[in-house]
């Protein structure tokens, strides 16, 4: 049976996720060394019952919607307590400053950790893990997809990525009944399309839109099977333990998109053999044409339409002559790898981590520590190391806020997936265990939020 939910049914999820959490925080018993005040404690009553009533009609609304008929599979309610009960009251991660984590979940394929701490004055990391359905279709494939968006310029292209890719991908998937490399390749064209469109819509109001892109990182297990998608220079690291000696080794799956790469130099001087400007190295830094480190991207539309590299963008980003085809591609690199029992656990990160760590560093620390909070132990790691780069202790970089952190190092995020190692469990396709639908930040709503969503309780009636 197709779902009809339609593309809003993540968030939907994620905002009952959260009434969920805060109906079940509002009722713990309040510690008894802490004083509450009457005004308080009415405004957590008022808060409960409103909290449990909105799920209550929610719940009520979707069950008579699927015993009508009306619409097909699992619906944001039933989601939502699935990623209840799978990861307990964590559901949206924790915010600690700048850090923001959830330190071990259950999805379809094991385990995962997950962490991000941010740097910019505006987060432009954006990631997601998202496992159960990968179609619009209760028969489809199901597993675990991964997404990490290290975006530049400004958020804008990262969240748009958040926010669609998934859905492109499942609904291609739908059309083939499977997963594969023409379905992810679909997914990534639709992004990059539906972010020109965008762009377009914006430009007369926002020109500085075309200037903002993202690096966009996948991995996809399905049916055991492991896809890995890349455009940028985000990075997918395996950990495979060598049975003779016990080590377990650092193998990286991606394939990366700087210009600071010979090899990447050397397909662009390819691709434009009558632009001896088409890399350009600019304070130490190779960079394409002078201006962006990364070849490939999704958005950064003033590199591949030129009608979008003109006034009113900012003189820094517009090139001297217009362009004949694209310098920037969004076309991804894909692996395809068949998961062996020796394969421990994968590494998915922005390039912010990798800029402190080596492949067998990150290998080695997640190796020597609990799954639980092991992204979060990778980040420390990484700051750690950021620290002694400018010779000033861990503790004293903490303190540093957001904007200034971003001259000590890049927006971090990191997601681990550790491997069930029954490789009969990975070989199935039929295997659905818990559903999971997460962003790396968590959810920030705004104090009136509920409000408005008061409405189906006067639908139903007191």
């Amino acid at each position: 049976m197709q779902s009809r939910w339609g593309p809003e049914l993540p968030a939907a999820s994620l905002v009952l996720s959260y009434l969920l959490r805060r109906s079940y925080e509002l009722c713990q018993p309040k510690p008894k060394v802490k004083r509450f005040s009457k005004e308080r404690v009415v405004k957590d009553g008022h808060e409960r019952r409103l909290c449990c009533r909105i799920l209550v009609d929610v719940g009520y609304l979707e069950t008579r919607a699927i015993t009508r008929g009306e619409v097909g599979g699992p619906g944001p309610f039933a989601f939502a307590l699935l990623n209840f009960a799978s990861t307990g009251t964590d559901v949206v991660g924790r915010q600690e400053g700048l850090l923001w984590y959830k330190d071990f979940g259950q999805h379809v394929n094991g385990e995962f950790s997950m962490a991000v701490v941010q740097a910019n004055n505006l987060l432009e990391d954006q990631s997601q893990i998202e496992s159960g359905p990968l179609s619009l279709l209760d028969s489809g494939p199901h597993g675990t997809f991964v997404g990490i968006y290290d975006g530049h310029g400004g958020p804008e292209a990262s969240r748009y990525i958040n926010d669609h890719l998934f859905q492109h991908l499942k609904r291609f998937a739908s059309e083939q009944h499977s997963i594969s490399v023409e379905v992810i390749r679909k997914a990534y064209q639709a992004t990059e399309e539906g972010f020109f469109s965008l762009v377009a819509k914006q430009w007369p109001v926002k020109p500085q839109i075309a200037a903002v892109g993202s690096c966009c990182l996948v991995g996809i297990v399905c049916g055991g099977t492991l896809y890995v998608a890349n455009v940028g220079d985000s990075r997918a690291v395996i950990g495979r333990l060598v049975k003779a000696t016990g080590e377990v080794l650092a193998v990286q799956l991606s394939a990366e998109h700087n210009a600071s790469i010979e090899s990447v130099r050397q397909e662009l001087q390819a691709l434009h053999p009558e632009d001896s400007q088409i890399v350009v190295l600019k304070h130490n830094v190779w960079r394409v044409k002078g201006l962006i480190q990364v070849s490939r991207s999704i958005g950064d539309v003033y590199l591949k339409k030129t009608e979008y590299n003109r006034e009113p963008l900012y003189a820094k980003f517009r090139l001297r002559e217009p362009f004949k085809k694209p310098i920037l591609s969004s076309e991804p690199s894909i692996l395809v790898h068949q998961l062996q029992p020796v394969d421990q656990f994968i590494i998915f990160a922005s390039d912010g981590l990798w800029e402190h760590l080596s492949n067998q560093e990150a290998v080695d620390i997640v190796n020597s520590c609990p799954h639980n909070g092991s992204a979060r132990k990778l980040v420390k790691a990484a700051l750690v190391e950021a620290a002694k780069k400018r010779e000033m202790r861990y503790s004293d970089l903490k303190k540093i806020d957001r904007g200034v952190r971003r001259h000590f190092h890049d927006d971090i995020t990191v997601i681990i997936l550790f491997l069930d190692p029954n490789p009969t469990g990975r070989g199935s396709s039929a295997a659905k265990g818990p559903m999971i639908s997460l962003r790396g930040g968590g959810v920030s709503l705004p104090h009136n939020t509920l409000a408005p969503c008061a409405a189906p309780a006067e639908l139903v009636g007191s």
